[in-house]
């Protein structure tokens, strides 16, 4: 009998405590707790945008240090404008690879929404902006088109753009004739949103201003929404560092390129595209889906998501951004001819994806991704045109790069599958 009589309460074991969020105490802990965190992430092989964003970093620094001209303002404005188009399709193949999946029909899509463009509004004098719609439409209709072989009736998706590669080549030199080029009027709409520059250094300032802002008001809502429902949310004064961080960047683009012309209108669509594209994967269900999709597919068949739909959806996707994306690299060059999409377009495209930090095994990226990878290889280009380089070498060294890209990206999985966290 124990004792002190029947009555006596019997030992127990110690209460268990209760699990804490490891981000709670990594927050609570401050710069300290960020350090260690960022040590842990890179550890575990969470690698982020951090190789890409030094090596834009080395790449800036070492053709300025060849010569200056790379980077000064007219060089960089001017590349700002010139990586819209292939940046345009990198975000589309972005939602793709995130499947773990591949597109190769970009190229040769963008080239067809281009002809579909200047034909209907160039040679048979239909008004720009219903034109500038049938492209872009096209370009949905052939995704849709391809969505539907790879997710309905199974052909590998390899297989179904690798004929969209061929297939979409030649309907766009049969929409084009025998004419093989139609050049644009220079005043149509589709030039206009890519030469129009705002001289004023209002719009610059004030974009900057706007987007930061925007970032602030997104966080202040979110911290408040998780602190509500009782998750983990950031603190004030990480909030206040980032928007630091983010108003340095922004005000410094916008003094470099007040320091030229202005602000370029293609630019300030490409970053508006990428803000609205970033929020649908990262705050709305169908982008989780997306995501879990890419992570684990049988998974998350077994929790009951359609996933032919959500193939189909990507695909769509894909395709119409590479339909914008040919109207901006027909607008660079005022026209659309036989060689629209081809040449080094859809390697240029995956490269960017793959370079900016977007995963090729599923699951991994952003569509910031988008715009790092555009700049790297926008810049690369840049610096060895300025530096005479021939096409060879650019190739080759482009290719080095995506090499060296996806070598991260491979070890970092290795490292996160032996973390556990992969």
């Amino acid at each position: 009998m124990p004792k002190g009589g029947v009555n006596a309460p019997v030992p127990v074991a110690a209460e268990a405590t209760p699990a804490v969020d490891p981000r709670l105490i990594v927050r609570q802990e401050g710069i300290k707790g960020y350090l260690g965190e960022f040590r842990r992430r890179l550890g575990s092989g969470e690698l982020g945008s951090l190789p890409v964003v030094l090596a834009l970093i080395v790449i800036w620094a070492v053709f300025g240090s060849l010569d200056s001209s790379f980077l000064s303002a007219q060089n960089l404005s001017n590349l700002s404008q010139q990586i819209v188009g292939t940046g345009m399709i990198a975000i589309g193949v972005v939602f793709v690879l995130l499947l773990g999946e591949i597109d190769l029909s970009v190229g040769y899509v963008s080239g067809l929404c281009a002809a579909l463009y200047a034909v209907m509004n160039v040679t048979h004098g239909m008004n720009e902006w219903l034109a500038l719609l049938v492209a872009i439409v096209g370009g949905a209709v052939v995704g849709l088109v391809q969505g539907l072989f790879f997710a309905k009736v199974g052909v590998p998706a390899f297989v179904v753009t690798l004929a969209g590669n061929l297939g979409w080549n030649g309907a766009m030199l049969q929409i084009l004739g025998t004419s093989g080029t139609v050049n644009l009027s220079g005043n149509d709409i589709v030039s206009r949103l890519y030469s129009t520059i705002y001289g004023q250094q209002i719009a610059a300032y004030g974009a900057a201003a706007v987007g930061v802002a925007l970032f602030v008001l997104a966080s202040l809502v979110d911290a408040g929404r998780r602190r509500r429902a009782g998750v983990p949310f950031r603190p004030m004064a990480d909030i206040v560092v980032r928007t630091v961080v983010l108003a340095v960047i922004a005000f410094l683009a916008a003094y470099t390129l007040n320091q030229y012309k202005g602000l370029p209108l293609a630019l300030l669509i490409f970053l508006i595209v990428i803000v609205l594209l970033d929020f649908v994967l990262r705050r709305t269900t169908y982008g989780r889906k997306v995501f879990a999709l890419g992570g684990n597919i049988e998974g998350a068949r077994r929790a009951g998501l359609n996933v032919a739909w959500i193939r189909i959806s990507v695909f769509t996707i894909c395709s119409t951004m590479a339909g914008v994306g040919g109207l901006f690299l027909a607008a660079q060059i005022q026209s659309a001819s036989q060689t629209s999409g081809g040449g080094n377009l859809l390697m240029s495209a995956i490269a960017a994806a793959v370079i900016g930090g977007t995963s090729l095994f599923g699951g991994r990226g952003k569509t910031w991704s988008a715009l790092l990878g555009a700049l790297v290889i926008g810049s690369i280009q840049s610096g060895m045109n300025i530096q005479g380089l021939s096409n060879a070498i650019q190739f080759m060294i482009t290719g080095a790069v995506l090499l060296a890209a996806v070598v991260i990206d491979s070890l970092a999985r290795r490292t996160q599958q032996a973390a556990g966290r992969a």
